[in-house]
């Protein structure tokens, strides 16, 4: 690929990887250079911001974007992506050098942690496209949140809302977040709708994945495929405190939708109702977006990027 023929946009999030991606700005910036790329760049100043800063290079005619961050960037830019209405979203390529607490998302396809092998990644030109997923709260004028990776509600909510406390451990911080959450989170009631059945009752979580890694390397549901149309939906039920305890590590080696009380369910849009006055956290890719009844569907296809 001649990246010199091409515009670039490139956007940093400085306090991914608890400040790294800023420490490392000056030596991405030279290989940039060195590799050719002319690019322009911004730095995201708040929570979301790359949402808006991504909108705004969209409009200037940018059609390729690098993202320097985690899985919460690469989340806030993928939202930028499909939330702009000048072009389809298969034609934003999204270049990514990773640089963030878990880096789940990466780890399904493959794109390399080093800095130096990201951007040769970029250079290649090969492009990938996957699913994504939309979020519609219930009875919100909200706008819809979209999800390259996982969403859930409940357990995990509860998880990445501790994490953010937390984040100067690295990945360790999700298990930290889980083991506090084994003494404050409550279970709540739920009603699941998913290809014209109802799962309802005392829930743990309901586990929304396209990729396979998430929370510093779980493995949440049973057989994500992010090309094939179809979430993989895991409904963790009534699991008790000492349970939990006990498969603490089946949630990262893929085993904990074997157990009995978890449903796997394969499906393109799904519909969670909560059954009580407090509601649990959602959380998508790691991003607290809300809380209450939502609705899921896939896009199918609509999120590019270098690979």
């Amino acid at each position: 690929m001649l990246v010199d023929s091409v515009k670039w946009f490139v956007v940093i999030n400085p306090t991914s990887g608890n400040g790294k991606s800023l420490k490392k700005w000056p030596e991405i910036k030279r290989l940039l250079e060195e590799n050719h790329f002319h690019y322009e760049f911004a730095f995201t100043e708040h929570s979301k911001h790359s949402v808006s800063l991504v909108q705004k290079a969209i409009e200037k005619g940018f059609r390729n974007i690098i993202c320097v961050g985690g899985d919460g960037t690469i989340h806030n830019t993928l939202n930028g992506i499909m939330l702009q209405k000048i072009t389809h979203s298969k034609d934003i390529h999204v270049g990514i050098i990773p640089i963030g607490t878990g880096n789940d998302w990466i780890k399904t396809h493959q794109i390399p942690m080093n800095i130096y092998l990201a951007i040769e990644t970029i250079k290649k030109g090969k492009i990938t496209c996957q699913d994504v997923g939309k979020i519609e709260f219930e009875n919100q004028k909200n706008a819809p949140v979209y999800f390259n990776n996982l969403a859930g509600v409940g357990f995990d909510g509860f998880v990445v809302n501790k994490v953010q406390k937390y984040k100067s451990l690295g990945a360790l911080a999700y298990l930290f977040g889980a083991i506090i959450g084994l003494f404050l989170f409550k279970n709540f009631h739920s009603t699941t709708y998913i290809n014209s059945k109802k799962y309802s009752g005392n829930t743990l979580m309901v586990l929304v994945g396209l990729c396979k890694f998430s929370g510093g390397g779980m493995q949440l549901t049973k057989t994500p495929n992010p090309f094939d149309g179809l979430f993989d939906v895991s409904i963790v039920k009534n699991i008790g405190k000492l349970e939990i305890l006990k498969n603490m590590g089946n949630l990262f080696n893929g085993k904990l939708s074997n157990h009995k009380k978890v449903e796997s369910i394969k499906s393109n849009h799904i519909e969670i109702i909560i059954n009580q006055d407090e509601k649990p956290f959602i959380q998508a890719d790691g991003e607290l977006i809300g809380m209450g009844n939502i609705s899921l569907q896939i896009i199918p296809q609509s999120f590019s990027f270098y690979s």
